[in-house]
């Protein structure tokens, strides 16, 4: 049986398992399994589970945990709520005031957390029925949020990051430092659209009425609601950037000074531990499962001769090198229809790193594209999580035909923000070679 015919039908298999709404990681298991045992037989299995324990092994997975407790402390405890209400006081004066607070509020959660669900969960519960309220058209409230909340994966500490270095075997520190530019480069394009728009027609985003006194004493003294956030922000990343910590111990120190801020706010209680726990107990098994599907999925993939089958087939095309960039980052935006990001990444990346080499492309800078197209998987139709994250907070009357108009002109930002990063490699490349020297 040839490895191209094997390939057919693992792939035919994957796809068909997915229509039918089985589970990810069962999928890619089950598979992998019944691969395993009908081309090698049952003692291959041990060569299975022992690609497996090396995996689970890495330490570098401790801080997937440790970093949703962080999110789901900071998320419980009433810190994203205060600085919510101080980013409203001095932005409602703004051409879409209330939507770029929101953006730069999602960025500040993605600097404190990196999980993707803390952002849309928070501003959707606080910034939607704010921005209803004032008479904001629906689809650019909600696209606001669910563009803003998918900062997190860009911008660290990001868990998905940490999924992706440990998948290609990169460093997680210089990762994260070279998604800092594209995160905020995302941010600002944003914000520059939301700006444009509400001062091209103010009827999608109405100003507050001229007759509400806030006064600059109030503005000050809700910038104290800053100083817990930015507190946590420079522990976690100040001691991965000035090389006090790994990733993982700055995940560590993250959730000490989040129970700090949770004991500040007087939230310190037995319901808090009770639900963080809970938290982190349905999105770590979730992230761990998928991985272990995957990778056992992935070693049937190179087993079979796949990377080499790809590899040949690249050599072998007569195109322009971005030309198949081009068409790696469209399969990406294709699969983020109907996988979920984590999924994606465990698949694709073992497939695409030996064809990012031999084009000759920084895998780096290819990461960070990688990633900003996660980002669009994020909140693509019909499955992107992040719609779904929405769903569950929308008031009665909205419904998801309105979400999905919603992130259309988001989706071009980030194609946007994808093709400025092609475009000039610095972007993503000049922070993370500084800090090395």
């Amino acid at each position: 049986m040839g490895s191209e015919f094997v390939l057919a039908i693992m792939f035919a298999s994957l796809v068909g398992l997915l229509l039918t709404g089985v589970p990810l990681a069962f999928t890619l298991g089950s598979l992998a399994f019944l691969f395993t045992m009908t081309l090698w037989g049952e003692a291959a299995l041990t060569v299975t589970v022992l690609n497996l324990y090396d995996t689970m092994h890495s330490e570098s997975l401790l801080a997937i945990p440790l970093y949703v407790m962080m999110a789901s402390v900071l998320q419980r405890s009433g810190v994203i709520e205060s600085l919510y209400n101080a980013m409203e006081l001095w932005s409602r004066r703004l051409p879409g005031g209330l939507a770029v607070g929101t953006i730069a509020i999602c960025t500040i959660i993605a600097a404190m957390t990196g999980i993707v669900g803390a952002a849309v969960a928070a501003m959707g519960l606080l910034a939607l029925p704010s921005m209803l309220k004032r008479g904001y058209q629906p689809e650019l409230a909600i696209g606001t949020i669910c563009a803003g909340g998918t900062l997190g994966i860009l911008i660290p500490p990001s868990v998905i990051t940490i999924v992706y270095a440990v998948t290609a075997q990169a460093s997680i520190g210089q990762m994260f430092i070279a998604g800092v530019v594209p995160g905020l480069l995302l941010a600002s394009l944003y914000i520059g659209y939301i700006v444009l728009r509400s001062a091209l027609n103010p009827q999608v985003a109405p100003r507050p009425p001229e007759d509400e006194t806030i006064t600059w004493a109030m503005r000050i003294a809700a910038l104290k609601s800053l100083v817990l956030p930015m507190f946590i922000i420079l522990g976690v990343l100040g001691t991965i950037y000035n090389g006090v910590a790994t990733p993982t111990e700055a995940a560590a120190v993250g959730v000490a000074l989040a129970f700090v801020s949770a004991a500040i706010e007087r939230r310190l209680g037995w319901q808090l531990f009770q639900g963080v726990a809970l938290d982190v107990v349905k999105v770590t098994t979730m992230i761990l499962w998928i991985t272990i599907g995957a990778r056992a999925f992935v070693a049937i993939f190179t087993g079979t001769g796949g990377a080499d089958f790809l590899l040949g087939f690249i050599e072998h095309l007569d195109a322009n090198r971005w030309v198949v960039l081009a068409v790696m980052l469209a399969i990406l935006f294709f699969l983020g229809m109907f996988l979920d990001e984590i999924g994606i990444i465990l698949l694709c990346v073992p497939v695409f790193l030996p064809v990012i080499d031999f084009l000759h492309f920084d895998r780096l800078w290819f990461g960070i594209l990688f990633l900003v197209s996660a980002q669009m998987a994020y909140i693509s139709p019909p499955f992107g999580y992040t719609l779904f994250y929405m769903k569950g907070v929308l008031p009665p009357g909205i419904g998801m035909g309105t979400v999905y108009r919603a992130i259309i002109p988001f989706m071009a930002l980030q194609a946007l923000g994808i093709l400025i990063c092609a475009a000039f490699p610095e972007l993503v490349l000049w922070l993370p070679h500084s800090m090395i020297k």
